[in-house]
């Protein structure tokens, strides 16, 4: 095995002995890159690119701003991957050990060209370009492809494109927008290391929201008391308490503006080595349907990241970046005019909610994070043997307060409360209650929390209380992955292997499909085993889960949702309790546990549906502001480079030309392919021939087929056959569902063929075995219709069909299927 230096060909024997000789060889290296006066001389410009390419886009340091001595001194092996994949290998082995550890080739970020400023490019041909390499994350040596392509076969004297696409950054960063502008400032230094808040002004964030399309459409500017039928209706954020007391503390006439923010620190790389702590905002005054957008949102800064071993300091850090980036709310003790709806609109700016995961709104609360203090929950003063019940009442339950929290807090008896030694910047904020505004979240609460512990708790018992547990799990495994597939739900093949890397998304399909696969998986208490967990109760758990969870998505709540839900919470926490008291290793004292059974309903009627303020939607923003941006970095003094990367982006969304798509008129059912087509005379013939390579729906489709059309229509000439094996639901009208025992004017068939009889104008039918009912007395079974398919085929009209729906067999039972009435 060796290694060949790219620039001196000399040949090392080992990896480290290279990397050295590298570091020095590079130093000695001048990259000069000249301009080419002659651009039809494809040879020499060739060779200047490709030299520029290979010595400036693979070795050189890539900051925003670095000084020339820097730029090999601070080189690692990581940094020279792109160059160690040129060079040559006497042992063919080691080029496959390199292609399994190299780094995705980085984008450099340009040294001091001393790029003017300005606001538009040169030229189109050079905007295009530049956009077309943002957009699609070009790294510089194939975009000095492009221009080195452009500029042979142009034939222009002069070219319109940069010299190469670091000059063409270079421009793009110097770009001059008001809105577009980040800030760096100084909150501490500790041991010598300084740490900066990369930050964007909260009001010229609120303006670049207000600016995108259809963002003011249906926007919020004062209370509403939404009403029906005498009942408080709770949906939007200006239809809920928060809204209303605010208002009312503000002068006539003025209107409130709705800040929400999202904080989460986020890894950056796979190996979760490095992390970065964005903050984003958005506004309660947009809908919640408009507001879960992206570019409803805007990131506000990056937080910093202090280590020490000094907690107090990193909180205070913490808190005193909130500070600078909230400062204009302080500021601005009189007003604010933005410009809404073609005419300006005096406002007064608020924050409403804080969106966090647990720790993270501990944080912002400044309350101890740990679950084994005495008082571990951030909005109320619960102690931690109460956590686990469900039986408190209105009494047990003391909402933590500001003025009592800073009172604690002056008499140095903080302790007493669960609470850090360090000022509350929010405790200096108007019309906020941080302990209630860091609402509980769904996605950290329920899916990755109290459902992955279900999940979990739920392997243990199968182990736990039954001499073949193991087997019982590699059961639950096999029919996991026997789920018949569905849009939307993920199929796990392999199990629950994976369970502890499993996402939001996944943990929601699991929530599906669980109760399926639970229902008849075991026995009774045969060896009389203590607490045990019988099968029904522990499929009802899954059941009752599934309808709190739907509860929970409802986009508005009446005060008769709110009770129904607050018992279906109950009713799914009474038997989680119940179900794994005795395996879980503290008992269940689980703080999102409680925080979701008594404070979800209190946040609904303060601050709107739970859709309104729930990460999923936030989540996503990692990928475009924190991920991408950093992987296409050189991963030293990064947050320069992510802002430089975004402001790009920004500039190319802003100048790209954007064409409506218009809208595309519906058209009736035209089929894209045809497997078989036969005329009538024929059928039975054909028939014959293909039964032996058709599967047996094919075939049941074929022996019915005549039949079934005869009763359908009188006379044919020819037609085509698609087939489409799926389960699909039918509407039918008053009349006829009073001949049939429907699920609410719902009938179930599964679709064997679809036909088109080539009529004038053509017919398209489709050939439909309907299930029944398995049981008239209990048409029913955990909250689904339970199926069974009967000898009864008719020939529908596809346009007849209300959708396709989910129906899972009954695990090991002959013909009994579920209806999946949990798919949302």
């Amino acid at each position: 095995m060796s290694f060949k230096c790219p620039l001196c060909m000399r040949i090392f024997s080992q990896r480290f002995a290279y990397t050295q000789h590298a570091q020095k060889c590079l130093k000695n290296v001048e990259v000069e890159v000249e301009e080419d006066d002659d651009n039809n001389d494809s040879e020499k410009y060739s060779s200047e690119m490709d030299t520029r390419s290979n010595l400036s886009s693979e070795y050189e340091n890539d900051k925003v701003e670095v000084d020339d001595d820097n730029d090999v001194q601070n080189m690692s092996f990581d940094s020279i991957g792109s160059a160690i994949s040129e060079m040559s290998l006497e042992d063919s082995n080691f080029e496959n050990i390199l292609d399994s550890s190299e780094e995705p080739e980085i984008f450099e970020e340009p040294k001091n060209l001393n790029t003017k400023t300005c606001t538009e490019f040169p030229n189109d041909a050079y905007k295009d370009l530049m956009l077309l390499v943002t957009k699609y994350k070009i790294n510089n040596k194939g975009g000095n492809e492009i221009i080195r392509f452009f500029n042979k076969h142009s034939n222009l004297t002069e070219s319109p494109l940069p010299k190469n696409i670091e000059q063409g950054r270079a421009f793009m960063n110097n770009m001059k927008f008001s809105n577009l502008e980040f800030s760096k400032v100084l909150i501490t230094k500790h041991e010598d290391k300084d740490y900066f808040l990369y930050y964007q002004n909260l009001i010229q964030c609120i303006k670049n929201i207000l600016t995108v399309p259809d963002i003011t459409q249906n926007f919020a500017l004062s209370y509403e008391n939404y009403e029906y039928n005498g009942e408080s209706i709770y949906s939007e954020q200006n239809t809920e308490k928060w809204w209303k007391t605010t208002q009312e503390s503000l002068p006539t006439g003025s209107k409130l503006l709705s800040i929400i923010l999202y904080s989460d620190a986020t890894t950056t790389d796979t190996l979760g080595k490095s992390q970065l702590h964005p903050i984003y905002i958005t506004l309660g005054n947009i809908p919640i349907w408009r507001r879960n957008k992206q570019d409803a949102k805007q990131l506000l800064g990056y937080l910093p990241i202090l280590e020490a071993a000094n907690k107090d300091l990193v909180r205070d850090t913490f808190h005193k970046s909130l500070c600078h980036l909230l400062e204009p709310i302080i500021l601005l003790k009189d007003d604010i005019d933005l410009f809404i709806n073609n005419e300006n609109t005096w406002f007064y700016p608020r924050v409403s909610t804080i969106i966090a995961d647990w720790p993270e709104a501990a944080s912002f609360c400044l309350v101890y994070k740990s679950s084994n203090s005495n008082l571990p929950c951030h909005s109320c003063l619960v102690k931690r043997e109460n956590l686990a019940n469900i039986d408190l009442s209105v009494n047990d339950v003391i909402l933590r307060t500001h003025d009592e929290m800073r009172k604690h807090f002056e008499n140095d008896t903080q302790r007493s409360v669960c609470i850090e030694s360090v000022h509350n910047f929010f405790w200096d904020l108007p019309n906020i209650n941080i302990y209630l505004a860091t609402v509980p979240d769904r996605m950290h609460h329920l899916d990755l929390g109290l459902f992955r512990y279900q999940i979990i708790f739920t392997c243990d018992i199968l182990k736990s209380q039954h001499v073949n547990g193991n087997k019982l799990v590699e059961e639950v495994d096999r029919r996991l992955a026997a789920i018949p597939r569905f849009p939307g739900i993920k199929i796990f093949s392999n199990g629950l292997q994976s369970i502890a890397r499993l996402t939001a998304s996944e943990y929601r399909s699991l929530m599906k499909v669980m109760i399926f696969v639970i229902d008849n998986l075991y026995d009774e208490n045969n060896n009389e085993v203590d607490n045990f967990v019988n099968n029904d109760d522990l499929t009802k758990l899954y059941k009752y889960w599934n309808e709190m969870y739907i509860l929970s998505r409802y986009e508005e709540f009446s005060e008769n949702d709110l009770e129904k839900f607050n018992d279906a919470m109950h009713r799914w926490a009474w038997m989680f309790v119940k179900a794994f008291k005795f395996v879980s290793p503290s008992n269940l004292k689980l703080p999102k546990l409680h925080s979701w059974v008594y404070h979800i309903i209190d946040s609904i009627r303060s601050y709107g549906a739970i859709n309104g303020y729930t990460t999923k939607t936030y989540e996503s923003l990692h990928k475009y502001f924190v991920k991408i941006p950093y992987r296409i970095s050189n991963k030293k003094d990064v947050e320069p480079q992510l802002l430089q990367t975004i402001k790009r982006q920004a500039i190319s969304i802003r100048m790209s030309q954007h064409s409506v798509n218009p809208a595309k008129t519906p058209r009736t059912c035209k089929f894209s392919a045809r497997l078989f087509e036969f005329s009538l005379q024929d059928a039975n013939t054909f028939f014959n021939e293909k039964k032996d390579s058709v599967d047996n729906k094919m075939q049941t489709g074929f022996a019915r087929f005549i039949s079934c059309l005869d009763s359908y229509l009188d006379l044919l000439d020819g037609f085509t056959i698609i087939v489409w094996f799926s389960d699909i639901v039918i509407s039918m009208d008053s009349e006829e569902s009073n001949d049939y025992i429907s699920d609410k004017g719902l009938c179930y068939g599964q679709a064997l063929l679809l036909v088109e009889v080539l009529t004038d104008p053509p017919l398209n039918l489709a050939l439909i075995q309907w299930y029944y009912f398995k049981s008239k007395r209990n048409p029913y079974l955990y909250g689904c219709p339970h199926l069974k398919l009967i000898e009864l085929y008719n020939f529908v009209a596809i346009e007849s069909i209300h959708s396709v729906v989910h129906i899972v067999p009954r695990f090991d039972k002959q013909n009994e299927y579920f209806v999946n009435k949990y798919i949302f």
